[in-house]
């Protein structure tokens, strides 16, 4: 049956405006130029103006965005309080999540700049990269364009966030539901060259490893399990002593944490795991082998890729007026 021209128009106006919606609802660099122009100035500003006072932040903050993008993509809902349900926010993975309230601070920055127009999920994400830029690490884009979710589950963060005790093949799967790679799992684990971790996310690894007290794990280096034990994590009920991720450079986004990885002292099971396949270990290898500049090029990528996972645009989610709440 012949289509008539009018008809014809018809669909291909609708396919044309189906077009420009789905191209509309992207992420893109300086979506906010004209909604908001100074928005990421702001952010910019406030981060350095404030991270060099408090440089763990950075690492705090892409903690926040890796935590975030990967429960229901990048929108947020890891900042949302636990109303009639548990919110992401109090799922063990979270608990020893920080600078909440720097996310507020900057949030009422730009809300009185731009009254409802920037999203607490692209504050994450430029926070996040803005810290990283700030303490001396790599830069990456970016877009921007996300909209804030609705829904936070504690159950969903369980499930979801890879935990320091997760071997190769769950990390794998996790990573993997993501849309990220070998090559991207074992990149975004380099951002554990900054930050510090509490003795309760690794202490099985040095008393209780088999389920049996005093059990060790053999992957462990011996002479640094002995130290960790000595100076660090004295006992087995220890759970609030701080242990640096890279010793004697948490604050520099460096090499170094490869470097210990193929040492056997990388602090988690989970980077111990990046050790276990000859497909990851080439990775760290190639990384190790290459310059810091490499490095920083390829992590950027990661990240950026990590940034887009599920991302809500258009008129999906919502501008919140506050992070920590949905709007009424």
């Amino acid at each position: 049956m012949k289509m008539s021209r009018h008809s014809y128009l018809r669909v291909l106006i609708l396919c044309i405006i189906a077009f420009i919606g789905s191209t509309e609802a992207q992420l893109q660099q300086n979506f906010y130029a004209k909604s908001c122009p100074n928005a990421e100035k702001l952010i910019q500003n406030f981060v350095y103006e404030h991270i060099h006072n408090a440089p763990s932040l950075a690492a705090t903050l892409i903690r926040m965005h890796f935590h975030d993008c990967f429960v229901r993509g990048c929108d947020a809902s890891v900042l949302l309080n636990s109303t009639s349900n548990q919110a992401e926010k109090d799922a063990p993975p979270n608990l020893t999540l920080r600078g909440f309230d720097f996310i507020d601070r900057i949030k009422s920055l730009v809300e009185a700049e731009c009254p409802g127009v920037v999203s607490c999920a692209d504050i994450i994400a430029l926070a996040a990269r803005d810290s990283i830029v700030a303490i001396g690490g790599p830069n990456w884009n970016v877009p921007t364009g996300r909209r804030d979710g609705s829904i936070s589950l504690l159950a969903e963060a369980r499930s979801n966030i890879p935990a320091p005790t997760s071997n190769l093949t769950t990390l794998q799967t996790l990573f993997g539901n993501q849309g990220l790679d070998n090559n991207d799992l074992v990149l975004l684990s380099g951002a554990h060259t900054i930050g510090v971790s509490i003795c309760s996310s690794f202490s099985n690894r040095l008393y209780n490893f088999t389920g049996v007290v005093g059990t060790q794990d053999p992957s462990l280096d011996s002479e640094y399990a002995a130290n960790l034990k000595r100076f660090k994590c004295k006992n087995i009920s220890d759970t609030n002593s701080i242990v640096e991720m890279d010793p004697g450079s948490r604050n520099t986004f460096d090499l170094g944490y490869y470097s210990l990885v193929l040492k056997r002292r990388g602090l988690f099971q989970s980077d111990a795991a990046l050790i276990t396949s000859p497909v990851t270990k080439s990775v760290v290898t190639r990384v190790l082998q290459g310059s810091l500049e490499n490095f920083f090029a390829e992590f950027a990528k990661s990240m950026e890729k990590m940034g887009r996972i599920n991302v809500k645009t258009g008129t999906q989610g919502e501008i919140r007026k506050q992070c920590a709440l949905v709007n009424s």
